[in-house]
Protein backbone atom coordinates (compact mmCIF):
# COMPACT_ATOMS: atom_id res chain seq x y z
CA UNK A 1 0.00 0.00 0.00
CA UNK A 2 1.51 3.28 -1.10
CA UNK A 3 1.12 6.46 0.94
CA UNK A 4 0.24 9.43 -1.24
CA UNK A 5 -1.80 12.42 -0.11
CA UNK A 6 -3.94 11.12 2.73
CA UNK A 7 -7.26 12.59 3.84
CA UNK A 8 -10.37 12.00 5.87
CA UNK A 9 -13.63 13.90 6.15
CA UNK A 10 -15.33 15.26 9.23
CA UNK A 11 -17.86 17.79 10.44
CA UNK A 12 -17.07 20.42 13.05
CA UNK A 13 -18.55 19.26 16.35
CA UNK A 14 -19.91 21.42 19.17
CA UNK A 15 -17.25 19.97 21.49
CA UNK A 16 -14.51 21.29 19.16
CA UNK A 17 -15.67 24.91 19.06
CA UNK A 18 -15.16 28.06 21.13
CA UNK A 19 -17.64 30.68 22.36
CA UNK A 20 -17.91 32.04 18.81
CA UNK A 21 -18.76 28.58 17.38
CA UNK A 22 -15.39 28.39 15.63
CA UNK A 23 -13.15 25.35 15.51
CA UNK A 24 -10.50 25.91 18.18
CA UNK A 25 -6.80 26.05 17.41
CA UNK A 26 -6.28 23.03 19.65
CA UNK A 27 -8.88 21.07 17.69
CA UNK A 28 -7.11 21.96 14.42
CA UNK A 29 -3.86 20.56 15.83
CA UNK A 30 -5.72 17.42 16.95
CA UNK A 31 -7.22 16.93 13.48
CA UNK A 32 -3.81 17.24 11.84
CA UNK A 33 -2.21 14.85 14.31
CA UNK A 34 -5.05 12.36 13.80
CA UNK A 35 -4.64 12.56 10.03
CA UNK A 36 -0.95 11.61 10.00
CA UNK A 37 -1.61 8.91 12.63
CA UNK A 38 -4.39 7.41 10.50
CA UNK A 39 -2.06 7.30 7.48
CA UNK A 40 0.70 5.54 9.42
CA UNK A 41 -1.77 3.06 10.90
CA UNK A 42 -3.23 2.29 7.47
CA UNK A 43 0.27 1.76 6.05
CA UNK A 44 1.12 -0.74 8.80
CA UNK A 45 3.73 1.48 10.47
CA UNK A 46 1.58 2.92 13.22
CA UNK A 47 2.19 3.13 16.94
CA UNK A 48 2.30 -0.58 17.80
CA UNK A 49 4.45 -1.79 14.85
CA UNK A 50 6.96 1.01 15.51
CA UNK A 51 6.96 0.26 19.23
CA UNK A 52 7.84 -3.37 18.44
CA UNK A 53 10.89 -2.02 16.59
CA UNK A 54 11.75 0.41 19.43
CA UNK A 55 10.92 3.39 17.24
CA UNK A 56 8.79 6.46 17.86
CA UNK A 57 8.08 9.64 15.90
CA UNK A 58 8.17 12.88 17.91
CA UNK A 59 7.11 16.28 16.69
CA UNK A 60 9.87 18.89 16.59
CA UNK A 61 8.12 21.86 14.95
CA UNK A 62 4.75 23.21 13.83
CA UNK A 63 3.89 26.15 11.61
CA UNK A 64 0.15 26.59 11.12
CA UNK A 65 -1.48 29.38 9.09
CA UNK A 66 -5.22 29.96 9.53
CA UNK A 67 -6.93 31.94 6.78
CA UNK A 68 -10.42 31.11 8.03
CA UNK A 69 -11.68 29.18 11.04
CA UNK A 70 -14.33 26.54 10.22
CA UNK A 71 -17.65 26.96 12.07
CA UNK A 72 -19.89 24.58 13.97
CA UNK A 73 -21.45 22.08 11.58
CA UNK A 74 -19.13 22.83 8.64
CA UNK A 75 -18.06 19.85 6.55
CA UNK A 76 -14.26 19.72 6.35
CA UNK A 77 -11.56 17.54 4.80
CA UNK A 78 -8.25 17.08 6.58
CA UNK A 79 -5.25 16.21 4.39
CA UNK A 80 -1.56 15.42 4.80
CA UNK A 81 1.48 14.31 2.83
CA UNK A 82 5.24 14.16 3.45
CA UNK A 83 7.35 16.41 1.25
CA UNK A 84 10.88 15.55 2.38
CA UNK A 85 12.81 12.89 4.29
CA UNK A 86 16.29 13.67 5.56
CA UNK A 87 18.22 11.14 7.65
CA UNK A 88 16.16 10.78 10.82
CA UNK A 89 13.76 13.65 9.98
CA UNK A 90 10.51 13.84 8.04
CA UNK A 91 8.83 17.04 6.87
CA UNK A 92 5.09 16.91 6.38
CA UNK A 93 2.40 19.30 5.14
CA UNK A 94 -1.14 19.41 6.47
CA UNK A 95 -4.14 21.34 5.21
CA UNK A 96 -7.82 21.68 5.93
CA UNK A 97 -10.35 22.21 3.15
CA UNK A 98 -13.90 23.50 3.37
CA UNK A 99 -16.89 21.97 1.56
CA UNK A 100 -16.00 24.00 -1.54
CA UNK A 101 -12.48 22.54 -1.68
CA UNK A 102 -10.74 25.75 -0.59
CA UNK A 103 -7.71 25.52 1.69
CA UNK A 104 -8.60 27.44 4.85
CA UNK A 105 -5.80 26.16 7.09
CA UNK A 106 -2.34 25.00 6.01
CA UNK A 107 0.66 23.80 7.96
CA UNK A 108 4.22 22.56 7.82
CA UNK A 109 5.77 20.25 10.39
CA UNK A 110 9.05 18.54 11.25
CA UNK A 111 9.12 15.09 12.83
CA UNK A 112 12.09 13.20 14.27
CA UNK A 113 12.36 9.41 14.47
CA UNK A 114 13.83 8.25 17.79
CA UNK A 115 15.11 4.98 19.19
CA UNK A 116 12.72 4.56 22.10
CA UNK A 117 15.37 2.81 24.21
CA UNK A 118 17.95 5.58 23.98
CA UNK A 119 15.63 8.46 22.90
CA UNK A 120 18.27 9.39 20.35
CA UNK A 121 17.58 10.08 16.66
CA UNK A 122 17.44 6.99 14.44
CA UNK A 123 17.85 7.00 10.66
CA UNK A 124 14.54 6.21 8.97
CA UNK A 125 14.62 2.56 7.76
CA UNK A 126 14.34 2.04 4.02
CA UNK A 127 11.25 -0.17 4.32
CA UNK A 128 9.39 2.67 6.07
CA UNK A 129 10.60 5.27 3.58
CA UNK A 130 9.35 3.06 0.74
CA UNK A 131 5.77 3.23 2.00
CA UNK A 132 5.45 6.98 1.56
CA UNK A 133 5.30 9.02 -1.62
CA UNK A 134 6.80 12.50 -1.44
CA UNK A 135 4.70 15.29 -2.90
CA UNK A 136 5.36 18.95 -3.62
CA UNK A 137 5.25 21.40 -0.73
CA UNK A 138 1.94 23.23 -0.55
CA UNK A 139 2.04 26.98 -1.27
CA UNK A 140 2.48 28.96 1.95
CA UNK A 141 5.05 31.21 3.57
CA UNK A 142 7.59 28.89 5.23
CA UNK A 143 8.91 30.57 8.36
CA UNK A 144 12.07 29.76 10.30
CA UNK A 145 11.91 26.67 12.51
CA UNK A 146 13.58 28.63 15.33
CA UNK A 147 11.28 30.78 17.46
CA UNK A 148 13.15 33.75 18.92
CA UNK A 149 12.25 35.11 22.36
CA UNK A 150 11.63 38.83 21.87
CA UNK A 151 9.71 41.37 23.92
CA UNK A 152 9.18 41.92 27.63
CA UNK A 153 9.15 38.79 29.79
CA UNK A 154 6.40 38.01 32.31
CA UNK A 155 6.31 34.96 34.56
CA UNK A 156 2.95 33.16 34.71
CA UNK A 157 1.32 30.67 37.08
CA UNK A 158 2.84 27.15 37.12
CA UNK A 159 0.77 24.26 35.73
CA UNK A 160 1.38 20.64 36.82
CA UNK A 161 1.33 17.88 34.21
CA UNK A 162 -1.70 15.65 34.79
CA UNK A 163 -2.79 12.29 33.35
CA UNK A 164 -5.21 14.01 30.97
CA UNK A 165 -2.26 15.72 29.24
CA UNK A 166 -0.53 12.43 28.32
CA UNK A 167 -0.76 10.27 25.21
CA UNK A 168 -0.06 6.55 24.72
CA UNK A 169 3.70 7.20 24.61
CA UNK A 170 3.60 8.36 28.22
CA UNK A 171 4.52 11.99 27.59
CA UNK A 172 2.54 15.19 27.09
CA UNK A 173 0.64 15.12 23.81
CA UNK A 174 1.72 17.62 21.14
CA UNK A 175 -1.69 19.27 21.08
CA UNK A 176 -1.80 19.65 24.86
CA UNK A 177 1.24 21.95 24.78
CA UNK A 178 -0.68 24.21 22.38
CA UNK A 179 -3.81 24.07 24.50
CA UNK A 180 -1.93 24.95 27.70
CA UNK A 181 0.02 27.78 26.04
CA UNK A 182 -3.23 29.14 24.61
CA UNK A 183 -4.68 29.50 28.10
CA UNK A 184 -2.50 32.60 28.53
CA UNK A 185 -3.69 34.42 25.41
CA UNK A 186 -5.94 37.49 25.78
CA UNK A 187 -9.50 36.53 24.78
CA UNK A 188 -9.77 39.29 22.19
CA UNK A 189 -6.75 38.04 20.23
CA UNK A 190 -7.48 35.99 17.09
CA UNK A 191 -4.58 33.76 16.06
CA UNK A 192 -3.75 33.62 12.34
CA UNK A 193 -0.37 31.91 12.59
CA UNK A 194 1.18 29.58 15.12
CA UNK A 195 4.75 28.35 15.34
CA UNK A 196 5.79 25.83 17.97
CA UNK A 197 9.34 24.64 18.61
CA UNK A 198 9.44 21.50 20.75
CA UNK A 199 12.60 21.16 22.83
CA UNK A 200 11.99 18.38 25.40
CA UNK A 201 9.34 15.88 26.49
CA UNK A 202 7.32 16.43 29.64
CA UNK A 203 5.94 13.59 31.75
CA UNK A 204 3.48 13.03 34.57
CA UNK A 205 4.64 14.87 37.69
CA UNK A 206 6.56 17.56 35.80
CA UNK A 207 5.55 21.17 36.31
CA UNK A 208 5.34 23.76 33.55
CA UNK A 209 6.68 27.19 34.46
CA UNK A 210 5.23 29.45 31.74
CA UNK A 211 6.68 32.77 30.59
CA UNK A 212 5.02 35.27 28.27
CA UNK A 213 6.74 37.59 25.79
CA UNK A 214 4.82 40.27 23.89
CA UNK A 215 6.35 41.84 20.78
CA UNK A 216 3.85 43.81 18.70
CA UNK A 217 1.37 41.37 17.19
CA UNK A 218 3.34 38.39 18.49
CA UNK A 219 2.67 36.69 21.80
CA UNK A 220 5.21 34.03 22.72
CA UNK A 221 4.56 31.52 25.49
CA UNK A 222 7.30 29.22 26.77
CA UNK A 223 6.54 26.21 28.96
CA UNK A 224 9.72 25.58 30.96
CA UNK A 225 11.08 23.40 33.72
CA UNK A 226 12.11 24.91 37.07
CA UNK A 227 15.53 25.76 35.58
CA UNK A 228 13.82 27.83 32.86
CA UNK A 229 14.74 25.34 30.13
CA UNK A 230 11.86 25.18 27.62
CA UNK A 231 9.84 22.09 26.86
CA UNK A 232 8.22 24.10 24.07
CA UNK A 233 8.21 27.64 22.69
CA UNK A 234 4.91 28.68 21.09
CA UNK A 235 4.51 31.85 19.03
CA UNK A 236 0.99 33.15 18.33
CA UNK A 237 0.44 35.88 15.74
Amino acid sequence: MEGKMYSFESRVRFSETDQDRRLTLGAIVDYFQDCSTFQSEDLGVGIVPLRERNLVWVLSYWQIIIDEYPLLGDEITICTHPHEFRGFMGLRNFYLKNAGGELTVRANSLWTLLDSNTMRPKRIPEDILGLYTLEEKIPMHYASRKVALTGEETGLRPIPVEKRHLDCNGHVNNGQYIHIAGLFLPEEKEVHQLRAEYRAQAHLGDIFYPYQYIDGEKIIITLCNRNKQPYVIVEFM
